[in-house]
């Protein structure tokens, strides 16, 4: 039998008393916060019911190992305090939160888990965007650091200071774009007898120096995005002539100016990291096939590879030198000129002396040859048999050795003329 007092749930008889969830609509319906999250349902009871949070004021919200045992009451009390009182009041939201917290207790508990712990990791960005500066607290408070870092100051010599009229400790120039702009408030004052047309007068004013500040701010933005200063110095043309940097081919300048248009929207660093990458892109690639190519060849370590090409380079001097050899011997004996040029390439044993004479005059290697007589004579075959074909000729086949070919194959018989 139950003990008296004590409460479970309907659903997987787990005991409910520190806190429990009771339906609205069902009678006697109270589930444990595992089953309900789950949307367990029983008898009549259904998971989109209305329900009602019961707690009998011990459970703890970051479990029983949590520092200093917060009971969920406590909690709620805590972010009623923090609500009425702000963020720094921790006398005062102690003793909403009761007697038994002290201050430091107060501060302790909120900074640990609700800024530092999980749900402020969760909650509160790392960098949060388009704040002012906070001038009310030191840098080092856990709600109210210094909401803007400011740039640091340009890497510029004391002489280049000067010159430029520039203030690194305010970041600021002397003679600023739109030098005259503080002269639109600089004379607004605001009294008591002012009718509306004179505020709104005034708040125009006040609106036509903001957007004077926001473009003098967006102009040292760029200057500093795409190192005007240092161009204007001179030092970026020092600093790119230290810098061993890689040659620009021209296929890349060209893609250099179709994005163009890009420049807008990236500062000068990402462009060039931009370019930097498909650099990298392209090398990885390169020797992605590189290493697929020793694959291929049956080389599994990158030892054995060296002695591949070693021996590859060999091979292919060696041809080389076989084929100078057979143009220069074709010369002297001036007999086999006229295919000297085509007597060292693959196939050309195949051909007859006609033909040999053929790829000679067209320029077209033997292997390119046997390949577009076999379709020829294979697509010829088929239309007489009539079986349909499409003839897929190489690319590299233009109409006028296309025609040159047609007509020896039919002059030597190979087709007939009307196939022609």
């Amino acid at each position: 039998m139950a003990e008296l007092g004590k409460k479970y749930c309907v659903y997987c008889l787990a005991e409910v008393s520190p806190l429990r969830f009771r339906c609205t609509e069902c009678q006697d319906i109270e589930l444990c916060p595992e089953c309900f999250s789950a949307g367990a349902e029983i008898g009549h009871h259904r998971r989109y019911h209305g329900y009602q949070l019961v707690d009998g004021g011990r459970f703890t919200l970051w479990g029983p190992e949590a520092e200093g045992g917060w009971t969920s009451r406590e909690e709620q009390l805590l972010l009623d305090a923090i609500e009425q009182f702000g963020f720094g009041n921790w006398e005062d939201m102690a003793a909403h939160v009761g007697a038994s917290r002290t201050p430091q207790e107060v501060m302790e508990h909120y900074v640990s888990m609700y800024i530092h712990g999980n749900l402020g990791k969760a909650c509160i960005p790392d960098t949060i965007p388009n704040r002012v500066t906070d001038h009310t607290c030191p840098s080092g408070g856990p709600l109210s650091p210094s909401l803007t870092t400011p740039l640091p100051p340009l890497d510029i010599s004391v002489a280049e200071q000067q010159q430029l009229g520039y203030m690194p400790l305010r970041d600021d120039y002397e003679i600023e774009y739109d030098q005259d702009a503080e002269t639109l408030i600089s004379g607004l004052s605001v009294n008591y007898d002012d009718d509306d047309v004179e505020i709104e007068l005034k708040r125009a004013h006040v609106d036509m120096y903001v957007r004077k500040l926001r473009e003098r701010q967006r102009r040292k933005n760029i200057a500093r995005d795409y190192n005007l200063v240092p161009a204007f110095l001179g030092k970026d043309k020092k600093d790119k002539e230290k810098a061993a940097r890689r040659k620009v081919t021209k296929e890349e300048k060209e893609l250099r100016l179709k994005l163009r248009p890009l420049y807008q929207f990236m500062s000068c660093k990402e462009f060039d990291d931009l370019f930097e990458n498909m650099h990298k892109e392209k090398m990885l690639r390169a020797k992605i096939r590189e290493l697929q190519r020793y694959r291929r060849n049956g080389i599994t370590k990158m030892e054995e590879s060296a002695e591949y090409e070693a021996a590859r380079h060999k091979r292919e001097k060696r041809k080389e030198n076989k084929s100078a050899a057979g143009a220069k011997r074709g010369r002297e004996d001036g007999k086999d000129g006229e295919f000297a040029a085509i007597e060292n390439l693959p196939g050309f044993e195949l051909l007859s002396d006609r033909e040999k004479l053929l790829c000679s005059s067209l320029n077209l290697s033997p292997a390119r040859y046997v390949t577009v007589k076999t379709i020829i004579i294979k697509d010829h075959l088929q239309k007489r048999q009539g079986i349909p074909s499409k003839s897929r000729l190489p690319g590299y086949l233009d109409k006028v050795l296309k025609k040159r070919i047609l007509n020896f194959l039919t002059e030597s018989g190979w087709i007939s003329r009307d196939a022609s």
